[in-house]
C-alpha cells in the first residue's frame, strides 16, 4: 500500500528479459528482500540488492508480461528516470490517498501549459477508465497522487505545483508522454456497488 507521495527519483540501470535493475538513494540496509516499491506507480517486489560505486543502492525486480502489457514499463530504456515510493508504514503521515500500485492502464498527455508558478496538464484516458475520473477526485499518475481539476469525457486536467515538478519526473513530461494511471480505489468500489444494487433492483422488479 502506498500514498502517492514520491520519496525518491531513481533510474533504470539495466533490463534483461523480465528483470529490471533500478538505482535509488534509499539506504541498502533499509530495504528488505521481498519489499514492495512503487516504480512510476507500479508495485514491484525487490528480488536482489547491490551497492553501486557511487553509493547508490541498486535493487532488482521481476516484471511479468502482464505488467509490461498494462503499463509503460515495456518502453523503459536504460537511464529512464523513475518516481519511487516505499511501502507505507503504520503510523506514518498519510499525505496523499490510498494507492495500491496496481496500474489500471496508460494515459497520454494531450497538452501542457504554464499556469502562474504551476503547470496544467490535460490527459486522455482509455475509454473504459473515463467513468472512474471525477472532478475533485483523486488519481495516481506515474505514482504521484493528484487531484482532478476538471473532466471532459475521456480527458481530464491536473495542476502540478513547483515542488512536485522538481521532486518527481513531471518536469520531463511533455505532450505525448504516456503515464501509468491508477484510478481511485473508492471510485472502483462505488461503481461496483452501484452496478450490483442496480442489477438487484431490476431483478426485484421482474
Amino acid at each position: 500500500m502506498f500514498t502517492g507521495i514520491i520519496t525518491d527519483t531513481g533510474s533504470l540501470v539495466s533490463r534483461n528479459a523480465g528483470q529490471f535493475e533500478i538505482a535509488c538513494h534509499y539506504g541498502k540496509e533499509t530495504i528488505l528482500l521481498g519489499a514492495s516499491i512503487s516504480c512510476d506507480g507500479c508495485c514491484l517486489t525487490v528480488t536482489h540488492l547491490a551497492k553501486a560505486e557511487n553509493g547508490d543502492t541498486i535493487f532488482s525486480v521481476d516484471v511479468s508480461p502482464e505488467t509490461l502489457q498494462m503499463t509503460t514499463l515495456d518502453s523503459w530504456q536504460v537511464g529512464q528516470k523513475i518516481n519511487l515510493e516505499r511501502a507505507m508504514k503504520m503510523g506514518e503521515e498519510f499525505g496523499g490517498h490510498i494507492v495500491s500500485g496496481h496500474v489500471d492502464g496508460v494515459a497520454v498527455i494531450k497538452s501542457k501549459k504554464a499556469d502562474g508558478n504551476s503547470h496544467r496538464f490535460v490527459l486522455k484516458v482509455p475509454e473504459d477508465l473515463k467513468i472512474f475520473i471525477a472532478q475533485k477526485g483523486s488519481v495516481t499518475l506515474n505514482g504521484v497522487s493528484l487531484t482532478v481539476n476538471e473532466v471532459d469525457n475521456d480527458e481530464f486536467g491536473v495542476a502540478i505545483i513547483p515542488h512536485t515538478l522538481k521532486e518527481t519526473t513531471w518536469h520531463l513530461c511533455e505532450e505525448g508522454t504516456k503515464m501509468n494511471i491508477e484510478i481511485d480505489v473508492l471510485a472502483r468500489y462505488a461503481l461496483r456497488a452501484n452496478q450490483v444494487l442496480g442489477k438487484e433492483k431490476l431483478e426485484g422488479n421482474k
